[in-house]
């Protein structure tokens, strides 16, 4: 199914994950590295100042889900003091894990995670699964002079690696810039006003690319225009929801009107 880019459209913003990557990537690749590392990864970089500035956001994060069920906190920990590490250590893998568990989308864990998969891309244990009518759809826009700008809930940094460790290459030079939750939740309609803003344009200029219904509608309320993409794996759409959808990026035909 073709649909027309409206004219009005100078920005794209794309959500990754059933967007511009399988789900099964994140789902089967990147959580799975997550889940079988992270007692390597926090052993190894205990003592680093970046580490340990991760588990402090952790520590705090796990403080506003002590009511949540099944939530764990995590003692604080100093070196030379007389907390357990081990304890320590085990307790920042049970958050990990509950809050992946909850499929939480908080940026401690985010940060955290990104850090992980960093390691994995630069070993080359990982490369960032990207659909092939991603990347020449992006350079036909940017030759039509639009920006393009990526919005997902994995941290900016895990972002840039996925592109910047693609099965495609290197492919962060297509992008104009990047947007995780510290902006705002992805279902929250504020994120998008914020974007704009910070883009420098009106809601009305950006169409946003997602295969997430409660995505697309935040983003709507804001003004955004939304194409549903569908891809393999995705969840299943209404039919009123795939009257707007497109399942390649080669489907979107930018408006001949200036």
């Amino acid at each position: 199914m073709m649909a027309i880019v409206p004219a009005a459209v100078r920005v794209f913003l794309l959500d990754i994950e059933g967007t511009t990557t399988p789900i099964s990537f994140v789902k089967d690749v990147l959580f799975p590295y997550i889940k079988e590392n992270v007692e390597r990864y926090l052993y190894t970089h205990w003592d680093d100042k970046e580490c340990q500035e991760d588990v402090e956001l952790l520590r705090k994060q796990a403080k506003d889900d002590k009511e949540l069920e099944g939530a764990v906190l995590i003692p604080e920990w100093c070196s030379g003091e007389t907390v357990d590490k081990e304890q320590t250590i085990k307790t920042v893998i049970n958050n990990i894990l509950w809050q992946m568990s909850q499929d939480r989308k908080t940026t401690a864990l985010k940060q955290l995670q990104g850090h992980m998969w960093r390691e994995a891309y630069i070993r080359g244990e990982v490369k960032g699964e990207v659909y092939e009518d991603v990347a020449p759809a992006i350079k036909e826009w940017r030759k039509a002079s639009k920006k393009v700008y990526i919005y997902s809930s994995g941290s900016v940094e895990a972002q840039k690696l996925l592109f910047g460790y693609s099965v495609e290459g290197d492919m962060l030079e297509l992008f104009d810039g990047h947007f995780d939750t510290k902006i705002g939740s992805k279902i929250e309609t504020e994120s998008y006003r914020r974007i704009a803003q910070t883009i420098g344009c009106s809601t009305d200029n950006i169409l946003f690319l997602t295969d997430v219904t409660k995505e697309a509608r935040a983003a709507e309320q804001a003004g955004v225009r939304v194409t549903i993409v569908v891809r393999p794996g995705n969840a299943e759409l209404t039919e009123e929801e795939m009257s707007h959808s497109i399942t390649s990026f080669s489907e979107l035909l930018l408006s001949s009107h200036k």
